[in-house]
């Protein structure tokens, strides 16, 4: 889109350039001639009056009074001063006058741009200068006229350049935006961008991510409530089947030992059920390149931080690639953006996002720090709960809900490691788990 813009807009400046250059050097080109014709011109005149004041009684000139000295200086340099005039007879008074021509200057030896001035009875008068300097002065006009145009052009492009950046750029921002939303990567801040339409778009697409996450955490409430409440109630069957396998009566024991089967099996299913709910159906696992994924989420926080006069910065630990087992990438990365999203809005000076690798556990670790005043002690088992903002009017009480599910999903864990300073700990399979139905993924509630 980028491209588009920057060529649509680059390709109308050359075509103003053209319409606007050509004319220009016609003009400067006639512009340049006439010049010179009036500088003739105006030569001309002031000879033809020196002239005039010296005819002789019968409009005669001497042309021993025509010199260099008196005229020099009325010649255009490298051009010559042609004087065509009558003589006086050498019959006398009633003879008749002789036509000659004086010249004065070096002779032209190519084309020559002449102009002249009729005296009369007295003769002509013409000044010529080679017509290759008037050209000269001609192409340095138009020339001129190319480097403005050229000049106008280039800063045109630069200009269409920054401008498709900041069109282009936001647009494309959104538009990811919106693709990953649609594949469930809900992220928890849309920024402005200082172009209003666009605003509203981008304002239009957050109401409906916090509104589709909202509902998301919601139902991912319910189906852990009833898995947890199920899961109470066959776990009193399952002891009151114990119970009767104890009891005296071989048909009873049978009986009970039956029941406590079919209640495992149901315990296996529900189990089943409540890790389809969170696991896309067909995406088996693969491996994720953490490191690039926190570089690029950090980048796009970077401007918020740097607006709150505040710094973002990664640390890597550990040998082994930064890689990590998911059925989703957009499951950590939203994790992560939640975490780097509290520590810009709840927290103080400059926020870590610390990346471990565990080789010893095959696991990886992402923490997420800043040096605010941390969790009240009274508020640590709070902060997890659905709907719980700790007195913050703006927060929904869904990000670290739905952080801790994302990453649950995948088989991972999300905790709280340290109150002051905060310090949250992701922990994810660094390597393809064995069995991932059988791992317990239930969520704290």
């Amino acid at each position: 889109m980028r491209r588009r813009i920057r060529t649509s807009m680059i390709g109308m400046l050359l075509v103003v350039g053209i319409l606007l250059g050509a004319p220009l050097s016609v003009i400067a080109w006639w512009w340049t001639a006439d010049n010179a014709h009036q500088d003739l011109d105006l030569r001309l005149k002031h000879i033809a009056s020196e002239l005039i004041q010296m005819e002789g009684p019968g409009g005669e000139l001497d042309s021993v009074a025509i010199t260099e000295e008196r005229f020099g200086m009325l010649i255009p340099e490298g051009g010559v001063l042609r004087v065509t005039h009558h003589v006086p007879s050498r019959a006398g008074v009633g003879g008749t006058p002789t036509v000659v021509t004086t010249k004065l200057g070096p002779p032209i030896g190519g084309r020559e741009f002449t102009d002249s001035i009729n005296l009369g009875e007295a003769g002509a008068v013409e000044l010529a200068v080679p017509l290759g300097q008037v050209r000269r002065d001609q192409w340095l006009g138009v020339m001129i006229v190319a480097v403005v145009v050229l000049g106008s052009v280039g800063g045109g492009v630069a200009v269409a350049t920054v401008t498709a950046r900041r069109l282009a750029d936001p647009l494309t921002r959104v538009a990811d935006r919106a693709t990953a939303m649609a594949r469930g990567d809900f992220r928890s801040e849309w920024p402005e961008y200082g172009i209003p339409e666009l605003d509203r778009v981008s304002r239009a697409l957050g109401a409906a991510n916090t509104e589709i996450a909202t509902r998301l955490d919601r139902e991912a409430g319910i189906v852990g409530e009833v898995s947890h409440q199920l899961r109470s109630r066959m776990t009193a069957i399952q002891l009151r089947l114990d119970e009767l396998a104890m009891y005296p009566d071989e048909n009873v024991v049978a009986e009970a030992e039956a029941a406590a089967g079919q209640v495992e099996r149901l315990t296996r299913d529900l189990d089943q059920m409540v890790v389809a709910s969170r696991v896309s159906q067909g995406a088996p696992a693969k491996a994720v390149r953490v490191d690039t994924m926190v570089r690029t989420l950090v980048a796009d926080f970077a401007p918020a931080f740097i607006a709150s006069d505040r710094q973002l910065r990664i640390v890597t630990q550990g040998g082994m690639p930064a890689m990590a087992w998911t059925a989703q990438p957009s499951r950590l990365r939203e994790a992560v953006a939640v975490l780097v999203d509290n520590a810009l809005h709840h927290g103080r000076g400059t926020a870590t996002v610390v990346l471990d690798t565990l080789p010893a556990t095959g696991m990886l670790r992402l923490e997420v720090t800043d040096e605010g005043d941390g969790v009240p002690d009274e508020l640590v088992d709070k902060i997890f709960r659905r709907g719980f903002t700790g007195g913050v009017a703006t927060g929904t009480g869904v990000g670290l809900s739905l952080a801790r599910a994302l990453v649950e999903a995948d088989g991972g864990r999300l905790e709280l490691s340290s109150r002051r300073p905060p310090v949250f700990s992701i922990v994810v399979p660094a390597s393809a788990p064995v069995e991932t139905v059988a791992r317990d993924r239930a969520p704290h509630r």
